[in-house]
């Protein structure tokens, strides 16, 4: 439903508001808490999309602690760097922000929430950034003595209240039905999994017999499957000759991402990559070997290279096969036991380790005939066609109500829509 009547409000980011609203600046409903604290006294906090939460682990800390933000209660605080678009909040949580935060006290006659849901929307982000100033994208920032000045809609707060509270049943609607979706494709990549795992560990057929592998991780396999270890079944990391890296080949294929076992590829030369990269060739499988790249599934079969001739990152595995058909060996590398194996046997301090080749190569795995590997290989490209397709689907789903939601917090907070 919309307002009867409208007028512009001279601010292009807000477009047309309803009679009766009007314009004001940030300045005029927020002041600027600017107290300096430390984080030995105040609760260290993270300005997120998400909102305001206790601080994450994954985020850099500086060393002078005692140099922050005070944040009380029902503050709400906003992150003024570009490169954060989209972090604010209103905190529940009394502690500590980092300097690059602006924290803003509420005044008397507003509702909080109503310009919370204003203030993050991406039309007011796009706004905000454009008050800012720096000497770089990543250093660019908007300051509070800039911010006060922007101007935003400023309806009775009755109705700011009233917008409030819709935006919070709508929204925890949408965000519940989103919930659901992300849950049923967990369970169907879970699914997926299990079905990559039994059939490139007992194979298709649930009748036949079994006999013992010897090896405790493996367990039972098929009769007629033999053991062997992967440096036995492929060519690993094959290297290739000078002359070739020297220019034999004009224009080459570097791998950008493995996502999803799909190799995105573009075109460039020789010259401009250097000698820091590992070379592939067309149906080569290639897999990640440093976390979280490997923990994310990054592996595929390289397809579509100009002049079958291929480079990417040094963090990758290449495995040129022999004794194993490429597609048989791209599902091995995905079952549930290989991944668990091989996330522990990873090494390295920090974030980023690295899967050892000598793990990789001594890695033992039980083999069908090489017609059974094909068998295999031909069920699970149909059968994860068909996951992933519904995956997509749920996936499409929460992307449209996430636009969904966007459209209609700011439809609501500047008057295009009226609740009810």
């Amino acid at each position: 439903m919309r307002y009867v009547h409208y007028k512009d409000s001279g601010i292009e980011w807000i477009g047309e508001i309803p009679q009766g609203w009007s314009i004001i600046k940030i300045g005029q409903v927020y002041d600027e808490r600017n107290e300096k604290v430390s984080d030995r006294e105040y609760l260290p906090l993270s300005v997120t999309k998400m909102g305001i939460v206790p601080q994450l682990e994954t985020v850099a800390k500086t060393d002078n602690g005692d140099n922050r933000k005070r944040v009380k209660v029902n503050d709400f605080v906003i992150n003024s760097r570009s490169s954060r678009r989209g972090s604010c909040g209103i905190s529940a949580h009394e502690g500590s922000v980092s300097l690059i935060n602006t924290t803003l006290v509420p005044k008397n006659n507003m509702c909080n929430k109503y310009y919370n849901y204003t203030f993050r929307t991406e039309c007011f982000a796009n706004e905000f950034y454009r008050w800012g100033n720096g000497i770089c994208d990543d250093l660019w920032s908007t300051k509070w003595s800039a911010m006060k000045n922007i101007c935003i809609p400023h309806p009775h707060i009755d109705e700011q209240q009233q917008i409030a509270n819709y935006l919070d049943k709508k929204c925890e609607k949408i965000d519940r039905v989103i919930e659901i979706q992300k849950s049923i494709i967990e369970r169907l990549k879970e699914y997926k999994q299990s079905v990559i795992t039994e059939a490139v560990t007992k194979g298709l057929d649930k009748f036949v017999p079994l006999k013992d592998s010897g090896i405790e991780w493996i367990g039972k396999i098929p009769q007629g499957w033999e053991i062997y270890k992967i440096k036995y079944c492929v060519i690993f990391n094959p290297a290739y000759s000078e002359n070739l890296k020297n220019g034999t080949l004009v224009s080459f294929a570097p791998m950008e991402c493995l996502t999803n076992c799909c190799l995105k590829c573009q075109e460039t030369t020789i010259e401009s990559v250097g000698n820091t990269y590992t070379y592939f060739a067309e149906n080569d499988v290639i897999m990640a070997k440093v976390t979280p790249c490997f923990e994310n599934g990054n592996i595929a079969i390289a397809t579509n290279l100009i002049n079958k001739i291929g480079f990417g990152s040094s963090e990758l595995y290449v495995f040129r096969t022999q004794n194993i058909n490429n597609k048989f060996l791209l599902y091995f590398l995905q079952n549930a036991t290989f991944k668990d194996m091989a996330i522990s046997a990873m090494c390295g301090t920090g974030g980023l380790k690295r899967l050892p080749s000598e793990f990789v190569k001594n890695y033992k795995l039980a083999l069908p005939s090489f017609i059974e590997q094909q068998q295999i290989a031909n069920y699970l490209d149909k059968k994860c066609e068909k996951i992933d397709k519904i995956i997509a689907d749920k996936e499409l789903i929460i992307e449209k109500l996430i636009e969904y939601k966007k459209s209609l917090i700011y439809e609501c907070v500047t008057g295009k829509r009226k609740v009810v």
